[in-house]
């Protein structure tokens, strides 16, 4: 049991593709998705206090109030902790599509489990507290399918550099996924060895053979989604553009660091206004 704050990062999660596979009577989405993640990330820290309470703070906290219904709050109430002070340092965008709630939840699970040495909660209660919770809480690069519940870990991918863009424009995910035509596509492939030679050979792969199907009822919500994606995907040395998720993040891929920053100071320079982040995808 920790005496002294406990901090855990909370990294922003990229759908590399997501394919919508079919829909369950209960009205749930069958996904099949591969899941990285970036070293852009929020922060979630814990400290023993009397009562539960959280403090948000960073400079994308505005519109995010601790209500009771906040993820964070509500993982703690998931482990039942009752004497607690969070801290949520936001840095990604609210309902951005990189799965901020869901991976500040997971963030919050893992460092109250540190602070009072209590087991994690069931693989059901984590589940009924978000669909993305799971692979956020997992951190590791895997196919993710079902609603979220079924984690397969992925093969170690070739090192690579994202960046991501954000317009700052309200894409609501119902609304997303009342848009789309087909609600039964085929799941993604087999991964092959050959696809992971290198950044550029996985970016390939991606390309031509997986794809996300809630783009185009994305752009259809907010069409200033398509000039995200063109942003990107005209940046020199960019493998891969996508939106991730239901949206409005979009990634571009990189096979260097360099490349990476270079794209989002050329993307900065012309969409100021717009949220911009580059990093690394962690293995």
């Amino acid at each position: 049991m920790a005496t002294e704050p406990v901090f855990e990062t909370a990294p922003a999660k990229l759908n590399l593709c997501l394919h919508v596979t079919g829909r369950r009577a209960d009205g749930y989405h069958l996904l099949d998705s591969l899941v990285v993640f970036a070293d852009v990330a929020d922060r979630v820290s814990a400290t023993f206090a009397k009562g539960l309470t959280l403090d948000v703070v960073g400079p994308e906290s505005a519109g995010l109030d601790a209500e009771p219904d906040n993820l964070v709050l509500r993982a703690a109430r998931s482990m039942a902790i009752n004497d607690a002070a969070l801290v949520l340092d936001k840095r990604l965008p609210v309902a951005s599509g990189i799965g901020g709630g869901s991976a500040d939840a997971a963030a919050a699970l893992r460092v109250l489990a540190r602070l009072t040495g209590k087991a994690m909660p069931a693989a059901e209660e984590i589940l009924r507290l978000g669909a993305d919770v799971p692979v956020c809480l997992s951190g590791r690069p895997a196919r993710m399918s079902g609603i979220g519940e079924m984690l397969a870990p992925l093969p170690p991918l070739p090192p690579f550099w994202c960046v991501l863009v954000n317009p700052r424009v309200a894409v609501p995910t119902p609304q997303v996924f009342a848009g789309l035509i087909r609600r039964d596509s085929p799941p993604l492939p087999d991964l092959p060895p050959t696809a992971l030679a290198s950044a550029r050979t996985f970016a390939g792969w991606l390309a031509d053979h997986t794809r996300n199907d809630l783009s185009l009822p994305a752009s259809g919500v907010a069409p200033i989604l398509t000039s995200v994606h063109s942003a990107l995907a005209a940046t020199p040395d960019c493998l891969l553009a996508r939106m991730s998720g239901s949206g409005g993040t979009h990634f571009g891929l990189f096979a260097s660091a360099e490349a990476a920053v270079l794209a989002a100071r050329s993307i900065s320079a012309i969409h100021p206004r717009w949220w911009m982040a580059s990093g690394r995808v962690l293995d």
